[in-house]
């Protein structure tokens, strides 16, 4: 941060509040500068606090601190921590991680539809409003997240970070969380010499993980004291974020997941779809997508890229039978070892460990469908060119990012392809993230 932007940093404005954006913030403009505003609503007048506002900056970023003209879709917040009106006045900025809390579930997913909708005009030319769809039986958007990635505070406190900060802000409940995270109550436990947790806590109720992420020159004695505080049936690893590895130090290093008829083991920090309800229902579309088509039936071949632990390659496998051919490539490592175990016993599944681009051009064929679920950057022109050149009979498009999926869409489009259906779903309530389920099909 530069002087000039510190000198801006924390001052207070008034704007009107404009649409919503891409990335968990409102448009609002101050003197003809962009602010990106977060934990407002359209419409509404409000007080807002600078966060990031260099005088050479093309737009500033700014929380809201007081509404003077509120929205009738602002309720509550959830959460205290999170919330930026009681955070600013307690002298913290909020945590991330619910930027959307103050919004009405409904109204929530409507801003989301219209986050799709614009960023399918714009980076693909695409005439489209989609319905976020509602997924899982509660009401209140709370308690979905399987996993939790926390910061530690200095004074060895459980936290999180603030958006866009190194601030570390120490917490006591994750109202996200299933509850087989928050009752292992990891705010009561000294964390010194942790710089990182990352827990897993499977919907299925079997053994949680907790991964710990030692801070440098920290001795296992200190682990060991932290390992003592934890409940005994809940397996604990040490891991290092750089190199992607867990050191088992009690129970194992993995959890037992389960999704459309299948068990899955994913290690570590490997992939999985943190909502409870994400597998079954991602799963599910595809499946309509590709199987209403006629794209998915037995003896067909198949690509699932950018696989993670095989959950859609499994049922890929079932769709196809022995008769057909499923490829799975993923890049991680370890990951991709979590395939082969999980699909052993599948003898029409190849698993390649590597890069999607790599290996599609090391083992060209011809796909009767592709299921591709790229990583939050998207599959980008490389990937899109080389499946598009494969000459699949359709593509079933995952997304966690609106912008990312528009884009590749674009290129999809430039090679004559169409968007020959579309699915939204709100996996993340309360967040200003969403996952999208596409039909891509090629020209006549």
């Amino acid at each position: 941060m530069n002087a000039e932007t510190q000198t801006r940093t924390h001052a207070d404005l008034v704007v009107d509040v404009g649409p919503i954006a891409h990335g968990g913030h409102c448009v609002a403009r101050h003197e003809g500068r962009v602010v990106f505003v977060r934990h407002a609503i359209p419409g509404e007048k409000v007080r807002i606090r600078l966060t990031d506002a260099g005088e050479e900056s093309k737009f500033w970023r700014a929380d809201v601190v007081e509404v003077l003209e509120a929205s009738p879709d602002r309720v509550p917040h959830f959460w205290r921590v999170a919330d930026s009106l009681r955070a600013w006045s307690h002298g913290h900025p909020p945590v991330g991680g619910a930027e959307l809390g103050h919004v009405s579930l409904e109204r929530q997913r409507s801003l989301k539809a219209e986050v799709l909708a614009e960023q399918l005009k714009r980076l693909a030319g695409v005439e489209r409003v989609t319905e976020v769809e509602a997924v899982g039986a509660g009401s209140d958007g709370l308690g979905w997240r399987t996993r939790a990635s926390f910061a530690v505070t200095p004074a060895g406190k459980l936290g999180m970070h603030a958006h866009r900060s190194d601030q570390v802000i120490a917490i006591r409940e994750m109202p996200l969380a299933v509850p087989g995270i928050n009752e292992l109550r990891l705010w009561d436990i000294d964390l010194q010499g942790v710089d990182r947790v990352e827990v897993a806590a499977p919907a299925n109720g079997s053994r949680p993980l907790v991964l710990l992420a030692p801070a440098a020159g920290t001795r296992a004695k200190r682990l060991s004291g932290i390992l003592a505080q934890l409940p005994d049936d809940v397996s604990v690893a040490s891991f290092d974020p750089a190199k992607g590895e867990a050191l088992q130090l009690r129970g194992r290093t993995w959890v037992q997941e389960t999704a459309a008829g299948h068990e899955y083991r994913v290690t570590g920090e490997g992939f999985w779809q943190i909502h409870r309800d994400a597998p079954d229902t991602l799963v599910g579309a595809v499946k309509e997508f590709l199987h209403d088509g006629g794209y998915l039936e037995p003896g067909a071949v198949v690509a699932d890229l950018y696989a993670g632990a095989g959950l859609f390659t499994a049922a890929l496998a079932d769709a196809v039978g022995v008769t057909g051919s499923v490829l799975s490539v993923e890049g991680a490592p370890g990951t991709s070892r979590d395939a082969r175990k999980n699909l052993h016993g599948a003898p029409q599944v190849e698993i390649v460990q590597g890069r999607v681009e790599r290996v599609l051009r090391q083992k060209p064929r011809n796909f009767d469908a592709v299921v591709l679920d790229p990583p939050r950057a998207g599959a980008g022109k490389a990937v899109v060119s080389q499946l598009m050149a494969a000459g699949p009979r359709a593509v079933a498009y995952v997304s966690c990012d609106p912008a990312s999926f528009a884009r590749d869409l674009g290129y999809f489009q430039q090679g004559g392809w169409s968007l020959a259906g579309l699915r939204a779903f709100d996996l993340y309530p309360h967040t200003h993230h969403m996952e999208t389920v596409a039909l891509l099909t090629p020209p006549a």
